[in-house]
């Protein structure tokens, strides 16, 4: 393992002009221009990879294009030693607004301790740091106690729509024990962390439809519902003062959170005037008897997301307006099953809505939250790696997002995912200054390298 170390010790700045390299593409796969950036970003990749020692090849997809690097083989009669898939993505989210920037968002910039670029973070950056450790065991012929397949892919942005079908083809190739991902963060620096549990999502849109067109209020009002009022005081009856969910058996299914889990969260470095302070508001609301950290990712919660009715412009128009709308959002967590929750707040909506409109949902997008336990072999093993990497005890946390990806995963490969991000709070995924901390860069290098034996041995 010290041969291992050393390597990446010494490789440090070629490292980092690499990641320069990979950045300067690009990929951008919510736009079609880039289609061809996107495409040769596949093919530098799996050059890369073909370089440090691995087997690799561009796999055409109807989308972009998955690049899918293998350690080498054993020896033929071997004993087959533990597989695990490394999952990452070569796409990024569109730079502009271009004004906002303070450098070309794909003309990399270091500063101080930390590299500028789109994709920085999310997910180049996290995703070299596992090729160079893997680099490293190659190049100073340590032997891998395990076999390691990179599914690299290059459409996570716009929702991994060519990926699920590949994992499907390719299911009894891509068999392994666990994947690894590393496309999330951690609190900071001294708090690296596993996340071991995401929360699930389900969307609707609902309308209300009131007169057949918008009337004069003068002359009309008063006399009709109107949309928009009407609206307004349904949604305000699907939460109560507490911050509790006031649809009956929306809690039913919602897994306890341990005492382990909550002690984790006690180690969280942020303080309540500190994320006050970062979210701008006068004051926090979230649901009783829970801490910020509980709410923000172990917690269901419902959102309006937009609200949309009536005269918008300059000016005003006096209008009982015809209709009223709302996008809305549900996060869910361990054991919500999106479909049962969209089933309920449909019957609570009904039940709700007065006779003076009529009501519309319109289901959309959904996801079921995932869970893998965080005191299983597996999770122990990834949190012993990140603190021999990063010097300080390891967190295992929740993430209040989504990632669909990870139940494919689960569904398709019969694998749990450990997801061990490198990103930091303020790194700016999806937003103008995009970055990745060169010391988290470095130090996710370290985590790699000291994962695949503790893996193994789990």
């Amino acid at each position: 393992m010290q041969r291992v170390i050393d390597y990446l010790k010494q490789n440090e700045g070629r490292f980092v002009n690499e990641l320069c390299e990979y950045l300067r593409f690009p990929s951008v796969s919510a736009q079609p221009q880039h289609r061809g950036d996107l495409e040769a970003c596949a093919a530098w990749l799996a050059g890369h990879c073909r370089r440090i020692g691995l087997d690799a090849r561009v796999c055409s997809t109807k989308g972009h294009p998955i690049v899918v690097a293998k350690t080498p083989p054993g020896p033929p009669g071997a004993t087959q030693p533990p597989r695990f898939v490394v999952y990452g993505h070569y796409d990024v989210q569109p730079p502009e607004p271009f004004e906002l920037w303070h450098s070309p968002p794909f003309e990399p910039r270091i500063q101080g301790n930390a590299i500028f670029a789109r994709g920085a973070c999310d997910n180049k950056g996290q995703n070299l740091a596992h090729l160079k450790a893997v680099e490293a065991y190659l190049q100073t012929g340590t032997e891998l106690p395990c076999d390691i397949t990179f599914v690299i892919e290059g459409e996570e942005e716009v929702g991994s729509n060519s990926l699920s079908s590949f994992l499907v083809e390719n299911r009894a190739d891509l068999a392994c024990d666990a994947v690894v991902i590393s496309d999330t963060g951690m609190p900071s620096p001294k708090h690296p962390a596993l996340t071991y549990a995401l929360r699930g999502i389900a969307a609707f849109e609902i309308t209300l439809h009131g007169p057949a067109r918008d009337l004069h209020s003068g002359i009309f009002g008063g006399t009709v519902e109107n949309p928009a009022m009407a609206l307004c005081q349904l949604l305000a009856k699907l939460r109560d003062k507490n911050g509790r969910i006031a649809i009956p058996g929306f809690y039913d299914d919602v897994q306890k959170l341990s005492a382990y889990e909550r002690a984790q969260f006690r180690r969280f470095p942020i303080s309540v005037r500190e994320y006050q302070k970062m979210v701008g508001v006068p004051k926090l609301f979230g649901e009783r008897g829970f801490s910020v950290v509980e709410q923000r990712s172990a917690r269901p919660t419902l959102e309006i997301n937009g609200l949309t009715s009536g005269y918008q412009g300059e000016g005003s128009k006096t209008i009982v307006p015809s209709w009223a709308r709302a996008k809305i959002t549900v996060r869910l967590v361990p054991n919500q099953k999106p479909a049962r929750i969209i089933k309920l707040i449909r019957k609570q909506l009904q039940a709700l809505c007065p006779p003076t409109v009529r009501l519309e949902i319109i289901a959309g997008h959904g996801a079921e939250p995932y869970l893998v336990s965080p005191t299983g072999r597996q999770a122990q093993a990834a949190l012993r790696s990140l603190e021999a990497a990063f010097g300080c005890p390891a967190v295992a946390m929740r993430e209040g997002g989504s990632i669909p990806i990870v139940n494919q995963f689960k569904k398709i490969l019969r694998a749990d995912s450990l997801l061990l991000g490198l990103a930091l709070p303020d790194d700016n995924p999806h937003s103008p200054n995009e970055k990745f901390d060169l010391g988290c860069f470095s130090k996710g290098q370290l985590m790699s390298a000291y994962l695949w034996p503790e893996l193994s041995r789990a």
